[in-house]
């Protein structure tokens, strides 16, 4: 009978994941020679090979295809015996890892942990700036236990099967120009198809928000925007506004409350709006994670009283309450 080390298991799974040793290495903190001798040792524990040789690199062969699907099942049983003790004990302590994109980190993460350092002292918060794409491969593998992402209308993100989403904020966009800007001064709606010959800031290549820009132009104004500035920094995207005369599309939350510099207006066309989702895996959460959720779902809460966001047709709600998920997966309830 082999005795299966799971640390080794996650080393697997993560090459699974990631398909290189050096990305493995990356995500956990190791050498890449340091993976490769704990997978070696775990060939050598099962008996037989789980790579072979793939150009310059190694592949899984059918057997390690299969153990590390054993390995998914075995990991996340882990997982779920660790919360369900933890939960038994009624201790709420222990390390919760948690990314966001950079309006969702500032506006609901970061006052989270500042509450949860007030009510559980003994849970160790870890926040990160990530985006969607970035996160989910940690948030499969257990190296992420909630993201905060983003998703624009007509513009769907990818739902992985064992991840749970839930809308946690909706926000409508709103085009920003330099106050200076000749659309600007009627203080009425801006036609994207106006824009045109205008240079535009957004996100990095490869987020939802580039994808949103250039698919808003091409949809609603029939051309590919002349996008020159790309940052996934909401503050520098203003910026480049301000000094630079770029113009952009942004969410609400990414705006300031009053900026003589900025002229902040409805799109002409149509009503956009963003959605800000609230991604964990599908099984049960320890506790430190149950009370993180729940100070992210009062922040939420607390921007809806703020009316922060508020706008005809179109409102914050908490998946608490509508229970609204995207995708096939099963409601994440929050407290």
């Amino acid at each position: 009978m082999v005795a299966l080390d799971l640390r080794r298991l996650r080393f697997l799974r993560e090459f699974e994941e990631r398909g290189t040793l050096a990305a493995v290495a990356g995500a956990l903190g190791y050498s890449p020679s340091a993976v490769s001798q704990q997978l070696a040792l775990l060939e050598r524990e099962v008996g037989t090979r789980l790579f072979e040789k793939a150009g310059r690199g190694v592949r899984l062969t059918d057997a390690g295809q299969l153990l590390a699907r054993h390995a998914r099942v075995l990991l996340s049983a882990a997982e779920a015996a660790e919360a369900d003790l933890a939960a038994l004990s009624g201790a709420v302590r222990g390390t919760v890892r948690a990314g966001g994109l950079q309006s969702a980190a500032r506006r609901l993460l970061v006052p989270a942990v500042a509450r949860l350092t007030v009510e559980h002292p003994q849970v160790r918060a870890e926040i990160s700036e990530l985006e969607l794409e970035q996160a989910l491969p940690g948030l499969r593998l257990g190296a992420v236990d909630l993201m905060i992402g983003d998703e624009y209308d007509g513009h769907p993100r990818p739902r992985p099967a064992g991840l749970r989403f839930a809308v946690l904020h909706e926000e409508p966009l709103r085009v920003v120009l330099p106050a200076a800007h000749p659309l600007a001064r009627s203080g009425g709606p801006v036609p994207i198809a106006m824009l045109r010959s205008e240079v535009w800031a957004a996100s990095d290549e490869g987020t939802g928000h580039h994808a949103m820009v250039v698919g808003t132009c091409r949809s609603l104004g029939g051309y590919e925007p002349d996008l020159r500035h790309r940052s996934s920094d909401a503050d520098v995207q203003l910026e480049l506004v301000r000094v630079a005369a770029a113009v952009a599309l942004m969410p609400l939350l990414t705006l300031p409350a009053d900026d003589p510099a900025l002229a902040v207006r409805d799109v002409a066309e149509a009503t956009l709006g963003r959605r800000l989702v609230v991604v964990t895996r599908d099984s049960p959460p320890a506790p430190a994670l149950t009370a993180l959720l729940a100070a992210v779902t009062d922040q939420a809460r607390q921007l809806e009283r703020s009316g922060s966001e508020s706008t005809p047709g179109r409102r914050s709600r908490r998946c608490a309450e509508e229970g609204r998920v995207l995708g096939p997966q099963p409601p994440q309830v929050l407290p």
